[in-house]
């Protein structure tokens, strides 16, 4: 809908009035063809009853409309015109292209945001404050926060019980797989195919880590501490989805008991650190801690490297 006319001051050009509802163009679009301009609502609201023009009932569809040339622009931001605030008081009369954010401002506004000055700090609308309760409207303001907090329970519930399904069939599928390895050699080499690819998806989605401190490398941790770190790596893992029937492995790979030929002693790993920079590293998320997968690093000789990987605890020097 346009501007009511009585709202200018002065004569107002008849080619700047929507031929629809009789006011002073706003927002206005043309017609691409005869070129009649219209309040872009009126003739939004026209075409969705019949696609022609008002005027003239040349065919037209709103994705023909166009912006009206800048001369026409210009004259309509040129129009003086009272504030919307008028009946509440306000005087002011404006170029019509300013109107706007004198409204976010005015005084007289009744819809201009304020701050409660009762002690609650809710912005209300300034025609509203005079009715305004703080408590009643904290307490509102709390049900419908606790709704949504419901509502966002309820939908990760929903998620977890998915999940819980997908991991389920998943788990089904792996006993399947490994019940027909067992009695059938063939489905055995797919079995295996198909777990060396789900190892190496899951690298692919891990982070890249670099090792600027390999004597920070703890390859002997005593038993209790060996038991808390492979507890808190492993729940990790388990976390960024790494695939169950190699987790155990990964973890048993801790200890330098269980590593290859050529990191099994301190005498070894000191005659060897030249190779640790042809590592491919993997980040355990959070720890300072690495893995070092064979899907990654098959370029690494077998005295250097064991299946599926070996994890490093560091206590620095991990990015």
């Amino acid at each position: 809908m346009g501007f009511e006319l009585n709202r200018f001051q002065g004569e107002v050009d008849e080619e700047l009035i929507c031929p629809i509802c009789s006011g002073v163009l706003e927002d206005p679009l043309q017609a691409p063809v005869c070129e009649h301009a219209f309040c872009k609502t009126c003739i939004h609201e026209w075409i969705s009853r019949q696609p022609t023009c008002p005027v003239d009932r040349q065919h037209i569809t709103s994705a023909q409309l166009r912006q009206v040339p800048r001369i026409l622009r210009n004259l309509l931001s040129r129009l003086s015109i009272n504030c919307d605030n008028a009946q509440y008081g306000c005087s002011r009369t404006l170029k019509l292209d300013t109107l706007t954010s004198h409204l976010e401002e005015c005084e007289y506004n009744p819809k201009r945001p304020l701050p409660c000055e009762q002690g609650c700090g809710l912005i209300i609308p300034k025609d509203e404050l005079k009715d305004h309760n703080c408590v009643k409207e904290l307490r509102t303001l709390i049900s419908k926060q606790q709704q949504k907090f419901n509502d966002f329970q309820q939908e990760l519930t929903e998620q977890r019980f998915i999940i819980n399904e997908q991991k389920r069939e998943l788990q089904l599928l792996k006993d399947f797989m490994r019940a027909m390895r067992i009695s059938n050699p063939a489905m055995r080499a797919i079995a295996d195919a198909m777990e060396r690819d789900e190892v190496l998806r899951w690298s692919n989605s891990l982070t890249r880590a670099r090792v600027t401190r390999w004597g920070g490398m703890i390859s002997t941790p005593d038993e209790v501490l060996q038991n808390s770190l492979q507890l808190i790596i492993k729940r990790t893992l388990s976390e960024v989805g790494c695939p169950s029937h190699i987790i155990d492995d990964l973890m048993e790979n801790c200890h330098e008991r269980r590593w290859p030929p050529g990191l099994c002693s301190l005498e070894t790993r000191q005659n060897n650190r030249r190779h640790y920079e042809n590592y491919v590293c993997k980040r355990v998320p959070g720890k300072q801690a690495v893995l070092v997968l064979s899907c990654d690093n098959t370029h690494m000789s077998e005295d250097m490297m064991v299946e599926p990987g070996l994890v490093m605890i560091f206590a620095h020097g991990i990015e």
